[in-house]
């Protein structure tokens, strides 16, 4: 948090002096940012990454498609931009269901 000062008034007091009364405000930071991303692989298949994409980031079946669809062709694409708490469950969530179910898909995250 960093602390700000703010004028709240001027004028002369009994020795003929300016004097300025500052009040001090604190103002809250945004926490980070982290982007979670899906890579992609030879095995995971496609339709497995797009249950994945409609579940855990509550995207329609088109958005998890086109997702998809980028990931296959660049190797790698941002799913979604979440505080840290939520990023890291996020990636523990889509990490847990790919070894359930014998994938090798692989979510991470970095910061933004």
């Amino acid at each position: 948090m960093r602390k700000q000062p703010v004028i709240m008034s001027a004028g002369k007091d009994d020795d003929g002096d300016f004097g300025v009364a500052l009040e001090t405000r604190t103002r809250t930071r945004r926490p980070p940012m982290y982007k979670v991303m899906l890579l992609n692989d030879d095995y995971t298949p496609m339709e497995f990454v797009v249950h994945v994409l409609e579940r855990f980031f509550g995207m329609t079946h088109a958005q998890a498609f086109e997702i998809m669809l980028t990931v296959h062709k660049k190797g790698v694409a941002v799913v979604g931009v979440f505080s840290h708490e939520i990023a890291e469950t996020k990636v523990t969530q889509v990490m847990d269901m790919a070894r359930r179910h014998q994938h090798p898909l692989q979510c991470t995250m970095e910061k933004e």
